[in-house]
């Protein structure tokens, strides 16, 4: 009982003295663990991904991959650009992006720390379009850009009473990368990190931005969220990337909200 109570109050501890921002939406988040301990993870984990899924990684001559990199590409100059101007340049000093497609069925695209993004050609059909596209890319690329996997690993470290006080170091690298691997499913198939819904809105509404500097009009999101909503209607459950997610209907009032501030960044 006691070792239970002091463990409760080292967790208690690290949540108030490792607080913070997120930098582009003032939200308070829990964060525990840097960029200098998340990335070389994250871009390890990307490449046995890409391994373990060669067969399925469409090469870069394939049309489908063309057109996904090169939204890709104009999203990521927008997000330099955006953090560039905002004093955030800081934050993506060691972003190393990089754009695959994924031969699969399933609805989803993802973004790892690091700017290590994959796209998955199932989810082809309901983008539609270049808009659609970037509509699903900007969220993601969000997710990275607002630290929400380390927001994640650091609510997963609490939980398991792993961590000291004073300067919030990690009390074992091993048990960091397990927490790491747990969330982002390394060895498995599809990545399997899942977002609460506060990062989720906040991804889109950052999301909106990215797309719109990039040159999509971020009206566009809107429609994509409806396809993407009667595409997964008939599924007994959600979407890996739709778990633990809002309503459509909560998602799209939020989007509509969002929407004149994105439009200042766009220029068609």
């Amino acid at each position: 009982m006691k070792r239970v109570l002091i463990v409760g109050l080292i967790s208690i501890g690290l949540a108030f003295s490792s607080c913070s921002t997120v930098p582009l939406t003032g939200r308070s988040r829990l964060n525990l663990v840097s960029d200098d301990q998340v990335l070389p993870m994250a871009f390890q984990a990307y490449n046995q991904f890409l391994t373990e899924n060669k067969n399925t990684v469409l090469p870069a001559s394939n049309a489908q991959a063309a057109k996904v990199k090169s939204v890709g590409n104009k999203l990521i100059a927008s997000v330099k650009t955006y953090m560039n101007s905002n004093g955030h340049a800081d934050l993506i000093k060691n972003y190393k992006w990089e754009v695959n497609v994924v031969q699969s069925k399933e609805l989803n695209a993802w973004c790892m720390p690091g700017g290590k993004i994959v796209v998955y050609t199932g989810i082809l059909p309901v983008t539609k379009d270049d808009a659609g596209l970037a509509t699903v890319m900007g969220h993601e690329i969000a997710h990275a850009i607002a630290g929400h996997s380390a927001e994640r690993m650091s609510q997963e470290m609490v939980g398991q009473g792993i961590g000291t006080l004073g300067n919030v170091a990690l009390a074992n690298k091993s048990k960091t990368q397990s927490v790491f691997n747990t969330l982002y499913g390394v060895g498995a198939p599809l990545a399997m990190l899942s977002y609460g819904r506060n990062q989720e809105l906040e991804a889109d509404r950052l999301g909106l931005i990215f797309m719109a500097m990039a040159g999509y009009n971020p009206q566009n999101a809107i429609a994509f969220w409806q396809r993407m909503s009667q595409a997964s209607s008939g599924s007994q459950k959600p979407p890996e990337f739709l778990s633990t997610h809002p309503s459509d209907g909560t998602r799209i009032a939020r989007i509509q909200n969002a929407l004149p501030e994105a439009q200042k960044y766009y220029k068609p």
